[in-house]
């Protein structure tokens, strides 16, 4: 079956003319106000992240049937050997059927800060525990499906610590060469966004940029 987008309960124009008529409006209407959520049903409650089905009333005047994935939000770290070596990991990831490289990171625990995330993760994935931790930005990666927030760190002063990998966690740590890492997103070999953006990041707070 072909995949099927979110429902409208009202006919209108071709895609393109409703986008063009829907960007006209955001322009002319600042500032947009909420969609109202008419019904919320959960569908699905995992171990990680909701799965709920809403009808909202959207900006616009349409009504729209969604899926929706709630998330408690995560921490990513960049961890730094030092200015020219970045710990990296290559985690095996079911869903893409393949090993890929990452940064560190993981789900925020109930009322854990996403500092203290950070310095967990990155201790219990690279064995490497910071010294120090810099709020690097905090991106969403997924705004069309999901709330989900990731907080983005650098960490320095690394010293050594066990790691703690969860049994389902098949991980492989490897330095580089940060200019090496990023010559490996333009070529294609780090595909992960938030690693992608971790490391542009770095590198930008490296050079000094504010």
């Amino acid at each position: 079956m072909a995949h099927q987008g979110p429902r409208y309960s009202r006919s209108a124009p071709g895609r393109c003319q409703r986008r063009a008529a829907q960007e006209t409006s955001m322009e002319t209407k600042a500032p947009l106000r909420k969609a109202t959520v008419c019904r919320s049903k959960e569908i699905h409650r995992g171990r990680v992240f909701t799965l709920l089905q809403e009808t909202v009333s959207l900006p616009n005047g349409v009504t729209a049937q969604l899926e929706l994935i709630r998330h408690p939000g995560a921490a990513a770290v960049v961890p730094l050997l030092d200015d020219s070596t970045v710990i990296m990991i290559k985690q095996y990831r079911h869903a893409v059927g393949t090993a890929i490289w990452e940064i560190p990171a993981g789900t925020l625990c109930p009322d854990e800060e996403p500092l203290e995330c950070a310095k967990r993760e990155c201790a219990e994935e690279t064995g490497y525990e910071p010294g120090a931790l810099q709020k690097l930005a905090e991106i969403v990666p997924v705004p069309g499906y999901s709330d989900e927030r990731i907080h983005m760190f650098l960490a320095r002063d690394l010293r050594k610590a066990p790691r703690s990998l969860d049994e389902d966690e098949i991980i492989a740590v490897r330095p580089l060469a940060l200019a090496s890492a990023l010559g490996m997103i333009r070529r294609g070999e780090i595909q992960d966004a938030k690693t992608i953006i971790g490391l542009m990041l770095a590198k930008a707070s490296l050079m000094g940029a504010p």
